[in-house]
C-alpha cells in the first residue's frame, strides 16, 4: 500500500486563519450558487457558519473577497468580487503545484516505507 500525504495550506493573518481549503470551497460554491445561503446548504454547513466564514474572510482582504445583497423583494444573494475570484484562482493553482510537488516527492518517501500492516 503507497503511503498517503495529507497538506493543508492556510494563509494567517494576525491570530485568524485568512484563507484555506474550507474557505476556498465555501467561495467556489458561493461563485457557483450566487448567495451565501445556499452556498450553506449545498456544503451542509449552517448559514450562520457560513456567514462568519466570509465575515472572516473579508475582514482579512481589501478589497473584501464577498459582496453580499440584503435579501427582500428584489432578492439578495452575494457575489465573488474580482479580488475574490483573484484570491480563490491563485489558491486552487497553488493548491496544485502543492501537489505536483508531492507526487514528485512520493517515490523517494515510498522507497524507505515499511510494507503495509496486514488489517
Amino acid at each position: 500500500m503507497p503511503l498517503r500525504h495529507s497538506v493543508r495550506i492556510r494563509w494567517h493573518l494576525d491570530d485568524a486563519i485568512a484563507f484555506g481549503p474550507g474557505k476556498a470551497d465555501l467561495l467556489a460554491t458561493i461563485r457557483d450558487c450566487g448567495s451565501i445561503s445556499s452556498a450553506a446548504r449545498k456544503l451542509d454547513m449552517s448559514y450562520r457558519r457560513a456567514w462568519l466564514l466570509v465575515e472572516a474572510m473579508n475582514r482579512c482582504f481589501d478589497p473584501p473577497l464577498v459582496a453580499s445583497a440584503t435579501g427582500g423583494s428584489g432578492g439578495g444573494g452575494a457575489r465573488l468580487t474580482d479580488s475574490g475570484l483573484a484570491v480563490l484562482a491563485e489558491f486552487e493553482q497553488l493548491q496544485q503545484r502543492v501537489q505536483a510537488l508531492i507526487e514528485a516527492s512520493r517515490p523517494a518517501f515510498e522507497r524507505h516505507a515499511r510494507p503495509a500492516l496486514p488489517p
